[in-house]
């Protein structure tokens, strides 16, 4: 699935409901009871305090400010007793101070700890115990269409919204981003970035990314979240926490931010001195091909781009400027180079 994806620049804020906190509770206490039995058994409330808000400020001359600004806040979700937070990673990319505050308000600082853009998963650690039980992961790879599942921001009961998953599906997102077995929700919940998925047991079973358009076959597009699958943290856990990024070679990086229309491959924006903009690529121009091999969509693209080799390949490109095909050859770098990142050993 290619699909439009709505990546926020500025903060997301939890709307306030009209009714009392106290009401709110028990509705969705009532509604917990008969829908998901097991998450009831085991004190939704407290559950629900594991989900804690991310804000990060960032230096306006970070490689990320024009397109994901320089104030971020949105959720996070405590994993661990060591006040580990797991969020999505552009929510804290390039921070200068991250803070997470927990179920009762208080902000704590928190230093970066890591970042994979392979999934787009980021890592911080509180400076202090927030004072809540981490919340245990589930099992993604047991999530398929159809099945309820709870969406939950910071501040308790007011921010759950009950959700069903449509699919489980390929995204390819702009910024070279491309997950093979995404999740896609629907209704989409306002505040998605880092909001947490959480299963009928209770467990955390993905990190809200974006709110997208989701084709449903006999309808149409409808609006809902894509979340990132729990499951693909495990492998990558320990290598985040010890070296702030997975281990492997680091896949070819073009700075190339591209459209899927209808198969074609089409450029809307360059990083300014990456690799892309220095070799000539420029917004409009539309790949053809990769080494000579056509592309068939932007996972197509990717693929066939990362298949050449570790970041510093060359990857020779056949694109239309105009009305003019160019066969134009990209020194391909190391994303995680090119971005300011502190805290970690690169």
């Amino acid at each position: 699935m290619v699909a439009r994806a709505f990546v926020p620049r500025v903060r997301f804020r939890r709307r306030r409901s009209s009714p009392g906190w106290g009401l709110l509770f028990a509705f969705f206490l009532v509604f917990t009871v008969f829908s998901f039995p097991a998450f009831a058994e085991k004190n939704p409330a407290e559950t629900l305090k594991a989900v804690v808000k991310v804000r990060a400020q960032v230096p306006g001359d970070a490689r990320t400010a024009r397109v994901l600004g320089t104030e971020r806040e949105g959720n996070g979700v405590v994993i661990d007793a060591g006040g580990l937070v797991l969020t999505i990673g552009y929510l804290i990319l390039e921070a200068e101070t991250i803070e997470v505050v927990g179920p009762e308000g208080r902000a704590v600082s928190a230093a970066f700890v890591g970042y994979d853009h392979d999934t787009g998963f980021g890592l911080v650690r509180s400076s202090e115990p927030i004072g809540v039980a981490p919340m245990e992961l589930g099992r993604s790879s047991e999530v398929k269409g159809g099945d309820a599942i709870l969406v939950a921001g910071h501040g308790g009961a007011g921010t759950v919204q009950a959700a069903r998953v449509l699919s489980r599906s390929e995204f390819a997102g702009s910024w070279e981003y491309l997950l093979e077995d995404a999740i896609f929700t629907a209704p989409p919940h306002p505040s998605f970035g880092g909001a947490a998925m959480i299963g009928g047991d209770g467990r955390l079973l993905g990190i809200g990314s974006l709110i997208t358009q989701i084709g449903l076959p006999g309808f149409g597009p409808v609006l809902g979240n894509m979340f990132v699958p729990i499951d693909l943290l495990k492998p990558i856990l320990a290598d985040l926490i010890a070296r702030g990024r997975s281990q492997g070679p680091p896949r070819p990086w073009l700075g190339m931010n591209a459209e899927d229309v209808k198969g074609r491959v089409i450029v809307e924006r360059v990083t300014a001195g990456g690799p892309a903009e220095r070799a000539g690529v420029g917004p409009g121009d539309i790949v053809l091909e990769v080494k000579g091999v056509p592309v068939a969509g932007l996972a197509d693209f990717y693929r066939k781009v990362w298949a050449l080799g570790r970041a510093g390949v060359e990857v020779p490109l056949s694109v239309l400027q105009g009305t003019r095909v160019r066969s134009i050859a990209v020194r391909s770098s190391d994303r995680y180079q090119f971005l300011r990142l502190k805290g970690t050993p690169m």
